[in-house]
């Protein structure tokens, strides 16, 4: 008995003892939970300035029936931290009291930039995320800092150190200082090319966009590190060799490594070449039942046995899609396939031409014009909204808003629209400075020093409209200009362009006169095709002629008012040598040679006769058409360019004539980097009723047709010897040029240094101006040289004047010469050096021609 009263009395001992600890947490645990289940409202809140209590109280979500629990105070903890707006926060839990103390961040009083000398305050403000009156954050700040540097290293500057400074004012506000330690420019020291065989370095460099350093690289910026560009280098690269051949192609990386020691980078290029494939055959399949495909064939700009070229190829689908949209089939779609054939290395093209999905385009949404207005942008498309979606005129969209020159970027994307037959076109664009104010200053051996200033706009008030005022004035050239163009008239792809316009051209030492023109231009230009163009003009001008007193100067009549100067011709009649003894002292010449007026020279007739005609008017509609497959307008190396003009005088005004002319240039790559130039040219001027042509509206030709001679230099010419010998040009003219162009592979590229020798042959005649004075209803002895103001009373005497004496000189002129040519950051300079083979006895030669000029 006494044994199981101490077994139970064991068992509870043992039981309170379990029982006890296990209540005593519970009980914990209540009080626990009834102090954390609190309401929002209880929430209490320190430290806080400027953010109101509610916000912060915002931040705590409670669960069901608006208690808060462990998980929600923790939860709003997280967020509070994450606004940015706080230094620090802490929650104390005591006494069922939930306290949550804050330090509120400080605001920011200005931001500023200290060091910075190549990149403006504005640039910088514009990119960091720190503002003033904004709540200072240090992680924003670090990014902010690091933003700087990107800036910085994108403009070649990887030397550039940023460090923010905070410093701290009254009432928790704070100013931050971003200093900057610019550093020098990182350029490129070399760029390599590994792997090509074909092209050479020397050619590849000029493909790409980067540029090594050299001396006058400080004149550009293409000499710096930029690896975005430096990728879409590698693009270019592996296009130029598809669009030579190279289906195989892979420019497999652009390696760079910065060289401490040099303080620059090293570019590598490494290129797999493979094989130059040509053009086997060409078909096309149409799995359009009413299309067939071999209507297309006419657009196709890749014929067989060519050198198989992706960007026709590109071109050709573009042209096919879009002409097959005109047929009525929107929706139809044209794919190339090329099949290698690896031993022969040609290709076989097949244009698929599949009906594509029915989808429509919903909208197009511009962004990022923040001056541009939206229709100068859309009126790019020829495609809108409610239409077929075409991809090839979504491209070509691209292309033209690129060349439009008004922006950094141009990105069009899709995105699904409403339904699944509906897509949103995206038009992102980064617009970038439009208007150009230019110094430019040049010298020529013909117009001596000459400067200009211009201001242009190529996207005036944001219409896409084009205006420029230059002033040009020299030693020789003089005038003004106002240009305007309006690219689209009437919303029609037609340009409208006005010139007005002021020359002046001083007497110099290929011309004995002066001229001024003013004139006023309207143009109209079409765009045939991509390589075909027509423009169509009307112009109308006033021309007037100067001379020097001293060489217009000769009057055989004394009653006129103006000082009696006899022509010789006239000295020598009894009438004259009666007035030189009673007007001139002791009757004989002053000059000492008895050539009286004729001592220090005379015009040539027909410019004397220009002058005695005052100002002229030229009234005349012209058109020129311009065919352009050059690779390179700047720089060309392959292609050819045709130009066609034609301009009728005679509707109205003073003159009348019809001059046509041609220019044709047709570049060639050779080997080793030499481009061969084939330079073709002709005109033909035809006088229209009974008019005479004046000696002014013919040609005048001298270096710009045959190098080594003078402006002005060849062709018929007055041989007076009493007169100045002007050139007289002529009505039909003729050259040719034959001119290798190559690089000096021993300088760097960037020098912009290439060579050129050349041979050229021309002929310039059939001068038809004035030869004599004779006007209708006058009495003057045709051939004689009439005198200044001679009056019916003072003719000059039949056989003892001097008519014009010119020589035809019909010969072909010819030379051979050398030339420097120079694309230096100044502007373009070439200096030529030719001997001519073959001249006229009168001709003017020139064997040394420099020009140039440029922009700063």
């Amino acid at each position: 008995m006494k044994f199981g009263m101490r077994v139970r009395g064991g068992l509870l001992a043992a039981l309170i003892m379990l029982v006890t600890p296990l209540a005593a947490t519970v009980a914990a645990g209540l009080a626990s939970s009834q102090a954390l289940a609190q309401t929002v409202d209880s929430i209490e809140v320190e430290g806080n300035r400027r953010v109101e209590t509610a916000t912060i109280r915002s931040y705590f979500k409670p669960g069901p029936g608006g208690r808060l629990d462990q998980g929600h105070i923790d939860d709003g903890l997280k967020g509070l931290i994450e606004t940015g707006l706080f230094q620090d926060v802490r929650i104390n839990q005591a006494g069922g009291r939930i306290v949550v103390i804050v330090v509120e961040n400080p605001v920011i009083g200005r931001v500023a930039f200290e060091g910075n000398k190549k990149v403006k305050d504005e640039q910088l403000s514009s990119e960091v995320q720190s503002k003033p009156r904004g709540t200072l954050s240090r992680p924003m700040v670090q990014s902010d800092a690091q933003r700087i540097a990107d800036i910085y290293r994108h403009a070649g500057r990887y030397d550039v150190t940023v460090v923010p400074e905070i410093i701290d004012q009254p009432n928790n506000r704070v100013d931050l200082i971003f200093t900057i330690t610019e550093g020098q420019k990182t350029g490129i020291n070399s760029i390599e090319f590994v792997g090509n065989v074909v092209y050479s370095s020397y050619r590849l460099r000029d493909v790409i966009k980067t540029r090594e350093s050299n001396l006058l690289s400080f004149l550009g910026g293409s000499d710096t590190y930029d690896p975005d560009r430096i990728e879409a280098d590698r693009d270019l690269i592996r296009r130029y060799y598809l669009k030579h051949g190279f289906a195989d192609v892979q420019v497999i990386a652009a390696l760079t490594e910065y060289d401490p020691q040099r303080k620059g980078f090293l570019v590598t290029f490494k290129i797999e070449e493979g094989q130059q494939y040509r053009v086997g055959s060409v078909n096309y399949q149409s799995s359009i039942p009413a299309l067939d495909g071999n209507v297309l064939a006419r657009f196709s700009r890749v014929g067989v046995g060519s050198i198989y070229n992706a960007e026709a190829l590109e071109k050709s689908v573009e042209e096919m899609q879009i002409e097959a949209s005109r047929r009525g089939f929107a929706f139809a779609v044209v794919k190339p396939r090329g099949d290698r054939n690896f031993e022969s290395h040609t290709v076989s093209i097949v244009f698929a031409i599949d009906e594509g999905p029915r989808t429509y385009i919903e909208r197009i949404n511009v962004r990022g014009n923040t001056r541009t207005r939206d229709y100068v942008i859309r009126r790019e498309f020829d495609i809108s909204e409610g239409d077929a979606y075409n991809r090839a005129l979504v491209d070509r969209a691209e292309r033209r808003l690129k060349n439009l020159d008004f922006f950094k970027t141009v990105k069009i994307t899709n995105e699904p629209g409403s339904s699944s037959d509906r897509v949103i076109l995206n038009v992102e664009l980064e617009e970038k400075s439009t208007g150009d104010f230019s110094v430019s200053g040049g010298y020529s051996t013909t117009d001596g020093p000459l400067a200009e200033v211009s201001v242009s706009e190529r996207n005036l008030l944001g219409r896409g409209l084009f205006g420029k005022v230059s002033v040009t004035y020299g030693q020789y050239a003089r005038g003004v200009s106002l240009s305007y163009v309006d690219p689209y008239v009437l919303d029609y792809r037609v340009a409208l362009g006005l010139d007005t316009y002021f020359r002046e051209q001083l007497p110099n030492q290929f011309i004995s006169y002066g001229t001024k023109t003013i004139g006023f231009s309207p143009r109209l230009g079409f765009a045939l095709r991509e390589d075909l163009s027509l423009q169509l003009r009307y112009s109308i001008y006033q021309q007037d002629i100067s001379l020097p007193s001293f060489l217009n100067n000769c009057n055989n009549n004394p009653n006129n008012g103006l000082p009696f100067n006899p022509s010789p011709a006239f000295a020598s009649t009894p009438a004259g040598q009666a007035l030189i003894q009673q007007l001139i002292p002791g009757g004989v010449d002053p000059s000492g040679t008895g050539l009286f007026c004729y001592a220090d020279g005379e015009a040539s007739l027909p410019v004397r006769k220009e002058l005695a005609g005052g100002a002229t008017i030229t009234s005349a509609v012209g058109y020129s058409l311009t065919y352009n497959t050059l690779d390179n307008n700047k720089n060309p190396t392959g292609g050819l360019l045709v130009d066609w003009r034609q301009d009728f005088a005679g509707v109205g005004g003073d003159v009348s004539y019809l001059k046509s002319a041609i220019d044709t240039k047709y570049f060639i790559p050779m080997v080793a980097d030499i481009v061969g130039i084939v330079h073709a040219q002709g005109g033909i001027m035809n006088a229209v009723g009974n008019s005479q042509l004046r000696m002014l509206d013919q040609f005048q030709m001298g270096p710009n047709l045959v190098r080594g001679f003078a402006p002005n230099g060849i062709g018929p010419r007055d041989i007076n010897p009493f007169g100045t010998q002007d050139a007289l040009g002529g009505t039909q003219y003729w050259g040719a040029s034959l001119e290798l162009q190559m690089p000096f592979w021993f300088l760097p590229k960037e020098i912009g240094l290439k060579g050129a020798v050349y041979a050229d042959a021309g002929w310039l005649g059939d001068y038809r101006g004035p030869t004599d004075w004779a006007f209708t209803g006058e009495v003057n002895t045709p051939g004689c040289i009439r005198p200044t103001n001679n009056g019916p009373a003072f003719p000059a005497a039949s056989g003892t004047c001097l008519g014009l004496q010119y020589d035809p000189q019909n010969i072909v002129r010819s030379s051979v010469g050398v030339g420097l040519i120079w694309q230096s950051p100044f502007g373009p300079l070439r200096f030529d050096y030719a001997i001519p083979l073959t001249k006229g006895p009168h001709d003017v030669v020139q064997q040394f021609k420099f020009g140039g000029g440029t922009t700063f």
